[in-house]
């Protein structure tokens, strides 16, 4: 049955339907409490529905319940909380965002996974959340305690292992 709802599911989400697969994924939801892919698409929709749709009536607090459940759920995906992150990071929510990010990197370490272009993106987009919410004042506390992140995760995400190799290579002349 979840095979069949999973299908319902994705063909809304292509149809770019977001509501009706947030409906078909919480029959999943109903049907299979403990399943995290519906916790999961069920997030994924509503935050589709809510960035792309601009519908203000979905609750940012119930997508990140959702998350939540489906990493409590599924704790070792890597897909689950790359996309919370970047959740965190479009609710403008930095802390949150850095903290999941960081476990990401931990988790690819250990999983021996690649995160490299996940990591680069979360820089580009850390960066566009720091100079909304300071206006562009880079010299702000909050920009500087974050932008240092954000220059890191760029470092790591364009395949460079340490701070120091970069550092070698913008010093030799």
């Amino acid at each position: 049955m979840s095979d069949e709802i999973m299908l319902q599911a994705a063909q809304a989400m292509s149809a770019g339907d977001f509501l009706g697969a947030m409906t078909v994924f919480e029959e999943l939801i109903d049907s299979e409490p403990d399943n995290h892919a519906g916790h999961y698409g069920w997030a994924e929709a509503a935050f589709m529905e809510h960035t792309e749709n601009t519908n203000d009536e979905v609750n940012p607090g119930l997508i990140r319940k959702r998350y939540k459940d489906a990493m409590k759920l599924d704790p070792d995906n890597l897909e689950i909380v790359s996309s919370f992150a970047s959740f965190c990071l479009d609710c403008n929510r930095i802390p949150a965002a850095v903290k999941e990010y960081n476990r990401l990197l931990e988790m690819a370490d250990t999983q021996e996974v690649d995160v490299n272009d996940m990591l680069y993106e979360a820089a580009r987009q850390l960066v566009e959340v720091i100079e909304m919410q300071t206006d562009g004042d880079r010299s702000h506390p909050m920009a500087q305690q974050h932008l240092k992140t954000a220059l890191e995760w760029a470092i790591q995400g364009l395949g460079f292992v340490s701070n120091g190799q970069v550092i070698d290579i913008l010093s030799d002349e």
